[in-house]
C-alpha cells in the first residue's frame, strides 16, 4: 500500500497518526491532495450530514489587556478606535441573530476585564431569557470560579485557542501570556462540562511544517468539541508587521482536512480569515471538512474597528446583508442550514 493508503487505513480504524504521517499529509500534492480533500469531506458528511450550523459572532469589545505580537487590537496599538457595546445593544443584536435563523451567538472580545464575571453572567442570562440561542463565549483566560458561574448562568460553549503547541514559539508571540496557564483554562472548561473549543494559528513567523504537524496532534489529543483554525495574516500595526507566513495558501486548507480526519465528531468552523486569503475561502473550507459557518453579526458601525488582521471581509455589510449572503452561499453548496443549536456530538 502507498503511504496515503496506510494513513487512511489508520484513520478508518481510529488509530492515532504520528507526526511524520501528518507531515506527509501536509506535503500532499496533485491527485493525493484531491484524495485528501475527498476523504475529509466524506468523513464530514458521514458524521455531520449536510447540515451547516450558523453561529453569529458579536465582537462586543475591542479593548484588550494583552499584547500578542500578531493581533491588531493588542493593547499597545494606539491607532485602534476602541469601543464597548452596551449590554442592551448586545441583547438586541442577539434577537436579530435569532430572527435571521442563526441558532448560536458567539460573544467575542479582547481580554477586557471591564466586562467582569458578573456583567458577562448577566448578559448570558438575558440572552437565555429573551432568545432561544445557544451561547458561546470567547473572552480569554478567566478563573475557574468565573467559568463555573458562566456555565451556571447558561453558557453552553467556550473557545480559547492555544495558537501553537510549541512553548518557545508561544512565548515569542505572547509576551504577557503563559502557555501552561492557557492549557489549564482549556482543561478546566472541559472538567466543568463546558463544550470546549481551541485551535491554532497557521504560519506564525518561523513555524515549520513539523511544528504545525505537532500542533495538529496536540489539539487532536485534547478531545475538543470544536476546533477553530486560521492563517496568520500580518497586521501593519503589530511587531509582526513585516513577517511573512512561511506556508503556501494550500497548507491552510490541508490543516482543515487533516483536523477532520483526526476529529470526526468535532465541529469545525469555516473561519472568516479564509475569505481574507481567497475569494471563496470559506466555501472551500466547507468542502474540505468544516461544518460550521460564523457570520459576522456585530452591529455594522463597530466592525471596522475589530480588525485582528488586515483585509477582514464583511466590515461594510449590515447584519441582514451578511445573513442573506451566508444563506446564498450555503444553498449554492447544496447544503442545509441547521435548525437546532448544533451542540457537540460528544454530549
Amino acid at each position: 500500500m502507498s503511504m496515503l493508503e496506510v494513513i487512511y487505513e489508520k484513520v478508518n480504524s481510529d488509530n492515532i497518526l504520528n507526526a511524520d504521517e501528518i507531515v506527509a499529509l501536509l506535503n500532499t500534492q496533485g491527485e493525493d491532495l484531491h484524495s485528501l480533500y475527498s476523504k475529509s469531506d466524506f468523513i464530514r458528511k458521514q458524521f455531520h450530514g449536510d447540515t451547516i450550523y450558523l453561529r453569529g459572532i458579536i465582537e462586543f469589545s475591542n479593548y484588550c489587556s494583552k499584547n500578542c505580537y500578531y493581533c491588531g487590537i493588542r493593547h499597545d496599538n494606539l491607532e485602534v478606535n476602541r469601543y464597548r457595546i452596551a449590554v442592551q445593544e448586545i441583547i438586541e443584536a442577539c434577537k436579530m441573530i435569532e430572527q435571521a435563523g442563526q441558532t448560536t451567538v458567539v460573544l467575542q472580545s479582547g481580554e477586557d476585564y471591564y466586562f467582569t464575571g458578573e456583567i458577562v453572567g448577566e448578559i448570558i442570562a438575558a440572552i437565555k431569557r429573551e432568545t432561544g440561542l445557544a451561547v458561546t463565549l470567547s473572552l480569554g483566560e478567566r478563573d475557574e470560579e468565573i467559568y463555573r458561574y458562566w456555565k451556571e448562568m447558561g453558557m453552553d460553549r467556550y473557545l480559547i485557542r492555544i495558537e501553537t503547541s510549541d512553548k518557545a514559539l508561544f512565548e515569542m508571540c505572547h509576551p504577557d501570556d503563559d502557555f501552561d496557564q492557557r492549557l489549564s483554562c482549556i482543561k478546566t472548561l472541559k472538567k466543568l462540562g463546558v463544550q470546549t473549543g481551541s485551535g491554532v494559528l497557521i504560519g506564525l513567523p518561523g513555524q515549520t511544517i513539523e511544528q504545525l504537524a505537532r500542533d495538529i496532534l496536540f489539539c487532536s489529543g485534547l478531545d475538543l468539541d470544536m476546533i477553530g483554525v486560521g492563517p496568520f495574516i500580518p497586521h501593519h500595526n503589530t511587531p509582526f508587521a513585516n513577517e511573512l507566513n512561511p506556508f503556501d495558501k494550500e497548507v491552510f486548507f490541508k490543516v482543515i482536512a487533516i483536523f477532520r480526519l483526526l476529529n470526526k465528531a468535532a465541529h469545525i468552523p469555516a473561519t472568516t480569515a479564509y475569505d481574507a486569503i481567497h475569494p471563496h475561502g470559506r466555501d472551500l473550507v466547507l468542502q474540505r471538512g468544516a461544518n460550521i459557518f460564523m457570520p459576522n453579526s456585530t452591529p455594522q458601525k463597530y466592525r471596522n474597528d475589530y480588525q485582528l488582521y488586515p483585509g477582514k471581509p464583511c466590515v461594510d455589510e449590515s447584519m441582514a446583508d451578511c445573513a442573506s449572503c451566508v444563506a446564498g452561499r450555503i444553498k449554492r453548496l447544496g447544503r442545509l442550514i441547521g435548525k437546532d443549536q448544533g451542540h457537540s456530538l460528544k454530549l
